[in-house]
Formats: C-alpha cells, structure tokens, sequence
C-alpha cells in the first residue's frame, strides 16, 4: 500500500471525526455536559493486520526479543542457548549450586529406583524398563530443559494408561516382543507429538484439558492403580485384566479363599505402614523431607534381605526374580514405521505424550512459581519431545516429570536441572553394578511403594474448592474420577476432555447477558443483581452483553435480549410505569463481532423499530466500531445513537432527566 495513501485516509477519518463531534456538541445547550464520540480506529494494512493477529496467537511471549538489534555471531550463539539451556546457567554454575544438585540428586535416585521397578510393571514392561527410563530422559532433559526443579522419569498415571492402551492392541502375556516394540512406536510418536506442539506453537491445546478434569482425572487414576497393586500386595496369581473397580473387587474376592498369601499380605502391610510413618515424619517437620524420599529403597532392602534369608519365595512370596544388568540397549529398529501397529502407535503416542505434557508443564510451572523464575512452557515441550524420541530409540517407555520426585528435589534443594544428571548417573550404576541383588525383592514392597505414592494424588482439597467455586467444574472433575474408577483410564480421559470441551461451548454459545440499572450517586450503571440497590432509569432498559458476538451465539443474544425486553415491559405494564422507548446496549466486553453477529444487531433493530424502540449502543471497542462502520450498521441505527459511556447515552435517551453528579 502507497504511504500516502495511508496517509489521505487517516485524514479523511480524523476530519470525519471532528466533523461529526462538531455536529453532536451543537445539539446540547451550554448548560448541558458535551459527550465525546467513540472513536474509530485508523485502518490498517491487511498484511500487518493479519501478522499482529498471527504474532498475538502464536507468539504472545515475543519468544525473538532476545535476538533484536543482535549481531550475526551473537544470535547464532543465543540460538544455540534456546535450544541447549544448560550452556547458559552452566556458565554461572558454582560448587555452591553442586552440592544443592548433589544432595538431591542423590535423594531422588533413592526414590526413583524402587518406583521405576514398580511403574514398569503398571505398563506391563520388565523391571529394567523403567530404570532405563530414568537413564537416558532425564540426560536430554537436563541438557534441553528450562526448569530447575522437575525430576525426569516414568510416572504411574502414565505408565498404567500407557499399560492399558498397549494391552488392548497385544496380549503381553503371549506376545511380550511385539508388545516391547508398540510401546517403543507409542514412545516415540509420544516425543514427536510433544515436539510438534512446542515448535510450532500449539502449547496452548493441552489447557483445553480443564484443571478440574485433571484433578477428577488423577484421583481416578490413583484408585485404580491402588487397586491394580492388590494382586501384588496380597499374593494373588490369577488376577483380571480389567482395571475397573467392580472387576477388580470381584476378583479379589474370587481368590479369598485359595488365592491370597498371608505371608505377602503381613510383607505388603508391614512396610506400608513404614511407608506411611515415613510420609507422616516428613510432612509433620519439613527438615526430614529426606525421610519419605529415603523411605522406599529402605523397605526394597530390608524386604529383599528378609525374603533371602528366610526363603519366603518357597512360601509363595513372588519375588521380581532377574533384572537385566547392563545399560539400555538400542530400539531403533524396534519401533514400528509402517505395518499393521503403525497407526495404533500413533494413536497411543499421541493420547499418551499430551497426558505426560500437561502432567510435566503443571509441575514445572508451579514450582517455577514458588521460586520466582519464568518457565517457557513451548520450549519445555519441545525438550519433553526431545528425551522421548530419544528415550523411544534406547529402549525408554513415556517419561515425564514426576510431582513426587519434583516435590523431593525442590525440598532437597536443587539448584539446576543437574540434580537430574546426578540422578542418572546412580541409575548408570545400579543398572551395572547392583540390579542382580533384587532378584529377592518382594512384589508385595513394589505395590506397597505404589500405593503410597499414587495416593498423594487424591487431591480432595482441590475437589472440594472446585465445588464450592463451580459447580460445572465440580461435575467435569467427578465425571473424570467416576469414568476412571468404574470404567477404563480410556473412558475417564474421553469425559475429562468432553466436559472441558461441553464447558468452551456452552460459555460461547450462551454468554452471559446483565440488566443494568444506576448505582445511587453515581454516574456508574451496574448488573442489578449484584447491586440491588441499583435504580433503572424510567422509559430505559439497558443490556450488557458479556461476549464476543459470533455466529455461535448471535442468535441467542438477539433473542435474549428480547426476552429481557418483553418481560421488562410487562412489568411495567403491570405496576403503570413508563412504556420502554430505548434500549442501550453495553458492548464494553464485546471484544469482537462476526458477521453473524452483526446480522444479528441488524435483526433486534428491525425489530425494535416495530415495537417503537430505539437501539442505542454504548462503548463498542476498536474492532466492533470498525465492523459497525464498514457493515454500515453504524449508518443504519445513526452515529449519534453510538456513546462512549452508558451514562452519556443515559443522558441523550432521557434529557429531561439529569445526570447526577458524582
């Protein structure tokens, strides 16, 4: 477009303007206070219109500030810093910040050790899996991760809704080869979906998942992997496939009599009463944080030297029996990129790696908050994705960041993400030195460190907030739990994801809409019902819409206010008051209007104007204005029936009337 042009027409609108405020100021006495026109915006270049909306979706955060006004050597160097974060803090990295990533790094490996063994076993993988999977992610993480206090590894909700997906493809029990390989396929298309939504921007689908349908979704998941360990925990051989609590109990039932080991259960229950002593001691004083995290490598080997030495396995007690010794072997040629499994392995990847997104993101951005830093969620998906594509080719299931493990770290005093590499090294060495020595370990000690755990994550807190703050809140986080707990992690995920979407509808189709009347002494008009005491003004009804106007919603608003209008002039018919003969229309939070909706405002015109009454329109923003004026919808109702305020259009439908002061 031709500067000057631009240049013409912003005069031209400027002259306009004057012209019609002129035009407005002479119709009001020197006695009368003169009410300034709305303003239209200037018109912009279509190009720079579309590149500021496409600037304001996917790159609100201005992630290339950094690199303006930069030299070519400088840029290339920060580039590479966005990417590798570590090359940035690893600079200022002291023995101080060492021996904070020392001490927790080390805390967490004794937690993460014996819940990998256990999360391996909820996907339906051997022992060695999982303690693959806190090797090699959190490596990558450590190198590519911008938060300082997540710690990196498989997680239970994760690993169960990965177990229960993967098993409804292939039998693990008859297939464990084509299994191993579905999982790496899942794994990897886990990373790349993870990656995709970082690169290109998309972070913001996974807030589509409520957080009253994660917290439903995580206590439906931590009772129905509760339940899933009451095989280990009581001995039992045959046990369902099913994970629904009603399966569950039936099962467990059925094998009262013949099936339960009493030796297991006295195991099981004695060192989760450990457990739950340790959790006790450490949330009733904050310096023992390092009891809880201690807690469960402490019962793997006290358990493990107690069933060696007593031969309780010949008793019935199950043992984990061999884990194999080494560190990860490749998987490249193991992951499906054509075949049958291909697309279940897309579908699995993709369902599993947006739940180990928002699970990591909510972790880091609440700790992130705790210690005052920023947290650039896009650039954590794409290290998220990293590590998993990663982790899919050196034989890693989904990782993700634990809230147990994290919660540790933070208390032990993480410094950097190098707590995660510290971590990884005593994985190195357990898995080549020290895996053969839990050949003995009790199953009952692994379900009794899973139960533990997952129960932290009944948040009944947070579900009794959401009822009293929303209650369709409420129903979407109870939905997820009941679907969870009665039906399949499957199901539960579906409803969670449903009713989030159900709630973005509803509040879009059906905006809320306000009567306003004037508050006493003021020159202020607000929603009568919150202010009662609000008086409205004789012969006027004023509407406030509280949305943006699409074709969506267009035709409830129309017709909502309509209804508003019929019921107001019936009582004031009924009490003998003043026929309605404006109706001002607050568009204050109308941030946008289609064309549906602009048809809309064409329709309640036409319709008004049979029953007498004017439109008016109160404080439309710069994009409605511009809409109102090229639709010449503007020119349709009158220019000067559009008002910066409520109460200047007050004034001008009701000049007999004067506006108090305030």
């Amino acid at each position: 477009m031709d500067p000057s042009t631009g240049e013409v027409e912003t005069k031209e609108i400027d002259i306009k303007s004057e012209l019609s405020s002129q035009r407005y100021s002479q119709r009001y006495s020197q006695n009368e206070p003169y009410v300034h026109k709305v303003g239209i915006p200037p018109k912009q270049n279509l190009f720079k219109e579309f590149k500021t909306t496409v600037k304001e979706t996917f790159l609100a955060d201005d992630p290339l500030r950094h690199f303006k006004n930069q030299p070519r050597s400088r840029k290339f160097i920060l580039g590479i810093q966005a990417i590798f974060p570590i090359l940035k803090w690893a600079r200022n990295y002291n023995l101080s910040k060492f021996k904070g990533d020392v001490i927790a790094g080390l805390t967490i490996a004794s937690l993460c050790i014996p819940q990998d063994i256990g999360y391996a076993k909820l996907a339906n993988l051997d022992p060695q899996y999982g303690l693959y999977t806190s090797f090699v992610p959190p490596l990558v993480y450590a190198f590519m991760g911008s938060s300082r206090d997540i710690a990196i590894g498989p997680v239970a909700v994760v690993s169960l809704l990965l177990g229960t997906l993967l098993q409804g493809e292939i039998n693990y029990k008859t297939n464990m080869a084509e299994y191993r390989r579905l999982a790496f396929t899942a794994t990897f298309f886990a990373g790349i979906t993870q990656a995709a939504l970082g690169i290109f921007r998309l972070g913001f689908l996974i807030d589509f998942l409520s957080h009253a349908a994660v917290v439903g979704f995580m206590g439906g998941a931590a009772i129905t992997i509760a339940l899933q360990q009451l095989k280990g925990f009581l001995g039992i051989k045959n046990f369902t496939k099913k994970s629904d609590i009603v399966s569950v109990m039936r099962s467990v039932i059925k094998s009262a009599h013949h099936g339960w080991n009493w030796q297991t259960i006295v195991i099981g229950a004695s060192f989760l009463g450990f457990l739950f002593f340790a959790k006790y001691i450490g949330k009733k004083n904050k310096k023992f944080f390092w009891v809880p995290a201690i807690a469960p490598l402490i019962s793997v080997i006290l358990s493990t030297f107690f069933v060696f030495i007593t031969r309780a396995d010949k008793e019935g007690v199950q043992i984990v029996n061999h884990i194999a010794k080494g560190i990860n072997p490749s998987s490249v040629n193991q992951i499906y990129f054509s075949g049958k499994y291909l697309l279940q392995g897309v579908k699995i990847g993709v369902v599993a790696g947006m739940i180990a997104l928002t699970e990591a993101v909510a972790i880091g951005r609440t700790f992130a908050s705790m210690k005052d830093y920023q947290l650039d969620g896009n650039k954590e998906m794409v290290a998220l994705g990293a590590m998993n594509i990663v982790g899919s080719m050196t034989s890693c299931y989904v990782a993700t960041g634990s809230f147990s493990r994290s919660a540790v770290n933070y208390m032990a005093g993480c410094q950097t993400a190098a707590s995660n590499i510290v971590m990884s090294c005593v994985v190195f060495l357990t898995l080549e030195f020290i895996t053969p020595l839990f050949k003995y370990t009790p199953n009952a000690i692994l379900s009794a460190i899973i139960i533990s755990a997952v129960l932290g994550l009944i948040d009944i807190e947070a579900a009794c907030l959401i009822w009293k703050v929303d209650k369709f809140d409420f129903v979407a986080c109870i939905g997820a739990f009941f679907g969870v707990v009665f039906a399949s992690v499957e199901i539960g995920l579906l409803i969670a994801v449903s009713i989030s979407f159900a709630k973005i509808l509803l509040q879009v189709t059906r905006p809320r809409t306000a009567l306003l009347g004037k508050i006493p002494r003021t020159a202020v008009y607000r929603n009568i019902q919150q202010y009662p005491n609000a008086t409205k003004v004789p012969g006027v009804m004023i509407v406030r819409v509280d949305s943006a106007i699409y074709f969506s919603n267009s035709n409830y608003v129309k017709e909502r206010i309509l209804r508003w209008l019929t019921d107001e002039e019936e009582q004031n018919k009924a009490v003998g008051e003043h026929k309605i003969q404006y109706l001002i229309v607050e568009m204050s939070p109308v941030t946008d209007i289609d064309t549906s909706g602009i048809h809309a405002l064409e329709d309640l015109y036409k319709s008004l104007q049979k029953r007498d009454v004017e439109l008016v329109l109160a404080n439309p923003g710069p994009v409605v204005i511009d809409k109102l004026h090229v639709s010449q919808f503007a020119n349709m109702i009158g220019e000067d029936k559009i008002f910066l305020t409520v109460a200047d259009a007050v004034s001008w439908c009701s000049p007999k009337t004067p506006v108090e002061e305030v």
